[in-house]
């Protein structure tokens, strides 16, 4: 144990020799679809933000885990409605990354919290619109469980990437009133950044 506590210091000043933080920002192209969907969805741009911590495991291999603000925003159209709904993420993507030169691959899960929900748009009451904007947080459930992958350049203190997340679990908390052919929705995001990293 003395031995132990002797090394640690050393480990930790290794390790985070080898870590390496930044900021991150860019632009979401996100739809919320899925099974059972009554509506034509299409793909909204948003924009996400945050920091990120690389450490360095073995050779060109790396460990990357992520606090980020995402905005998913998606277009809805029935033939009543026509809004936007807007979820408003805290993600954390835990990424394994690997880099070849200037040229980096990564790839692993991500669990993001939904703090708030609007949906936002028009609505057709007999032969007139009116305009619809309310808070929608309690249609989705707070937890979403994605898959990411992506790729890109490190050139210098720069990153340059790209991203896709795909929803693994139904974020669909409102059932129909017959129970049955519930929507299941899903977010699928692209994701496209740059990025500031310092370090080694």
């Amino acid at each position: 144990m003395k031995r132990l506590a002797l090394v640690m210091p050393f480990l930790l000043l290794v390790f985070s020799a080898q870590a390496q933080f930044g900021i991150k920002a860019g632009i979401n192209q996100a739809v919320l679809n899925g099974e059972n969907v009554n509506a034509d969805t299409k793909y909204s741009t948003s924009y996400h933000a945050g920091i990120f911590y690389e450490a360095n495991i073995l050779g060109p291999l790396s460990i990357q885990p992520e606090l980020l603000y995402s905005l998913n925003k998606s277009s809805w159209k029935t033939q009543f409605e026509n809004f936007d709904n807007k979820l408003n993420y805290f993600a954390v993507p835990v990424l394994a990354k690997v880099r070849v030169g200037p040229v980096f691959v990564e790839a692993g899960p991500q669990f993001s919290f939904l703090y708030k929900a609007e949906k936002e748009g028009t609505m057709q009451t007999g032969t007139t619109y009116a305009d619809i904007k309310r808070k929608a947080t309690d249609d989705f459930k707070r937890g979403d469980f994605s898959l990411c992958a992506g790729a890109g350049l490190k050139l210098g203190y720069f990153l340059v990437g790209a991203r896709f997340n795909a929803g693994i679990n139904n974020i669909n908390d409102v059932d129909n009133l017959s129970g049955v052919n519930d929507a299941r929705l899903k977010n699928r995001v692209f994701q496209g950044y740059v990025a500031l990293q310092l370090g080694k």
